[in-house]
């Protein structure tokens, strides 16, 4: 078992460092972030102090090794915008993409799995077949396209739900979250239902095609030859199985909540890392974006190495099978 995660440690690493290698050097070939903070009538003088400021008059693969030694202390330079340290602007806006990430990956779990198991225990009904179609709709529809229309109805033509922002915000037990106010609650509705929209499909599917995998098998033929009633066979004996890779894909996805919420929270003006993400884009704020690509690389090495790990406990084939390849 110490060898298996010793082994994926090292794979974790050298997965970071290659991901590194690709985010500074993409993103530092990309503009010029000079020309977007100089006034376009400096002198060559003050262009040049300028680039001397930002570390930009040194060569490429320089800057690089000074961003990896700053790196590995929690230091990615200083915002060209903000003038602040970017690792401390990106995890300000942490936990509010953390929340809208929870939120969505909620939704998934209440809507999806009882539409899937219902699909699944009912294929021929109509309302089983219409369950499924929204689940294809609900992969083919764009995320900016659902938002506004999310705004248009729900915001603007009704006013049941605020458009904007994420609304007032409240601290228990030292964790501060606009989950925890009415206010908060009703901003964070249609943001939240726009970014679990595709993983609510997935979900249904999933747990359907479970479903039917499962409803044939031995031992639910045995629970109802015994006598069990159909809701202790669903909910106890079947629902157990199923989950089991849908609660898998879950936590693999919520790194995909995090990472792409971008679109969401700038249709949103959710005051997230994605919005953050954007906005540094627009003005070629090189340390927030490559602080925030990295943070998101760490996340999902992360989780994936958590989801390694668990499967070699539930599973030891699974680290038995590695070491003899």
């Amino acid at each position: 078992m110490t060898a298996f995660v010793i082994r994926r440690l090292l794979q974790s690493a050298v997965v970071v460092f290659v991901m590194s290698l690709i985010v500074f050097f993409g993103v530092n070939v990309v503009g010029d972030p000079v020309d977007m903070l100089i006034n376009p009538e400096a002198d060559q003088e003050d262009i040049e102090r300028a680039i001397r400021a930002l570390g930009l008059d040194r060569p490429i693969g320089e800057q690089y090794f000074y961003f990896v030694k700053g790196a590995l202390s929690g230091d990615f330079g200083r915002s060209f915008i903000f003038g602040e340290p970017a690792l401390k602007l990106v995890l300000q806006r942490m936990p509010a993409t953390f929340e809208l990430a929870f939120t969505a990956l909620v939704m998934a779990i209440v809507f999806g799995i009882p539409l899937g198991l219902y699909a699944g225990l009912r294929p021929n009904a109509l309302s089983s077949k219409t369950i499924m179609a929204g689940s294809i709709l609900g992969f083919s529809l764009p995320t900016f396209w659902v938002g506004l229309m999310l705004i248009m109805v729900f915001a603007v033509m009704l006013g049941w739900l605020p458009a904007t922002g994420r609304g007032e915000v409240a601290t228990i037990l030292g964790i501060s979250s606009s989950l925890f106010t009415l206010d908060g609650l009703s901003h964070i509705l249609l943001p939240a239902f726009n970014l679990a929209l595709l993983k609510i499909s997935l979900v249904i599917r999933l747990t359907r095609a479970g479903t039917r995998e499962a409803i044939y098998q031995d031992y639910i033929k045995f629970a109802r030859a015994k006598g069990l009633s159909e809701n202790r066979i669903i909910f106890v004996h079947l629902l157990k199985n199923i989950l089991i890779p849908v609660v898998t894909v879950l936590g693999l996805e919520f790194g995909n909540l995090v990472a792409f919420s971008v679109v969401t929270e700038t249709i949103f003006a959710w005051p997230g890392m994605g919005k953050l993400l954007i906005d540094s884009i627009q003005q070629l704020d090189r340390p927030v974006i490559v602080a925030y690509l990295i943070v998101i690389v760490l996340l999902f090495v992360l989780i994936n190495l958590i989801v390694d790990v668990l499967y070699s406990v539930l599973d030891p084939r699974v680290r038995i099978g590695e070491s003899q390849t």
